[in-house]
């Protein structure tokens, strides 16, 4: 069995399948990208492996464990940073290690924080708060009081999502350089094919949804470290660039859902404006009319 072993799992929301027949192994130590497109399901499946949400069917175990709730086993870093806002750097990322490891001493609760704090290329900002703070210094934060709870595998759902795109590139390198210091086992999402190349051992695309389900592994045989530059050019990145594009593609064209709804409309006609003008009334004249409200009667005078 693998670190982690997801065995055919699926999951949905008011009945409509978001997920289905998820299988996957994870070896530890293994840096694996997953990829798809936005709406198909990635955050509901790392949602599922930190045991944020529960499977409708199939088994999650993480080191033969089963995953029935969250826990400092597993660390993620959200798309939105996710941080206290009145709290700085350093008391953030303390808040993490201190709930993780109660019994530690102080002294090495401090040390343990600014190694992380350094870690990330943060020590000078150590003191200032997450308004003080760029995205990119925010996501950073974020990656480091991950890491400090020392978790058994990290998950990534899209944490460069929303930064522009120079400091999206400064952050790959940042996250590729850690995985090479400390060899955490790595489950990113990501809606970016190149992010998961350049990042991961493994890519994996998932289909489109509804009823998303995961595609073939590529492997990146890719030395580490990568060199941006060069990899553009190397023949291995291109064909699996092209083959997982290529999949994601002709999932999309396959996947032809019909949503049957029903609509309830508010009893209301609308005015017809093709009706003679109406009469003058107190010396203004009335707004066209629609044709229920003219009715007839017979009135008898006495």
């Amino acid at each position: 069995m693998s670190f982690l072993q997801l065995n055919n799992l699926s999951k949905s929301f008011s009945g409509v399948p978001v997920l289905q027949d998820i299988n996957l192994g994870i070896e530890k130590g293994e840096f694996v990208a997953i990829v798809g497109f936005s709406g198909a399901g990635k955050t509901t499946l790392i949602s599922l492996i930190a045991g944020l949400i529960r499977p409708d069917a199939g088994a999650l175990t993480l080191n033969a464990l089963e995953i029935t709730a969250p826990g400092p086993d597993r660390g993620i870093v959200f798309q939105n940073y996710s941080l206290l806002p009145w709290m700085s750097v350093y008391e953030n990322i303390f808040l993490a290690v201190d709930q993780v490891n109660p019994n530690w001493a102080m002294a090495k609760k401090k040390e343990h924080v600014d190694r992380h704090v350094a870690m990330v290329n943060l020590t000078n900002a150590r003191d200032k708060r997450p308004g003080e703070l760029s995205g990119g210094m925010r996501q950073r934060v974020s990656v480091a009081r991950a890491l400090a709870m020392d978790p058994q595998i990290l998950l990534l759902d899209e944490p460069l999502s929303a930064l522009d795109a120079l400091t999206r590139v400064t952050l790959q390198d940042e996250i590729s350089r850690i995985w090479q210091e400390n060899k955490k086992t790595v489950v990113l999402i990501t809606n970016d094919p190149d992010e998961g190349i350049y990042l991961a051992d493994r890519i994996i695309p998932l289909t489109a949804g509804p009823g998303a389900t995961l595609g073939p592994s590529f492997k990146v045989e890719i030395p580490r470290p990568r060199d941006r530059k060069a990899i553009n050019h190397d023949p291995h990145f291109k064909e699996i660039r092209r083959d997982v594009i290529e999949f994601m593609l002709n999932s999309r064209q396959q996947r032809h859902s019909k949503v049957t709804r029903k609509l309830v409309l508010p009893e209301i006609e609308p005015e017809d404006l093709g009706l003679a003008p109406p009469p003058l009334f107190l010396g203004r004249r009335r707004h066209p009319r629609r044709r229920a409200e003219i009715k007839e009667e017979t009135v008898e005078v006495e």
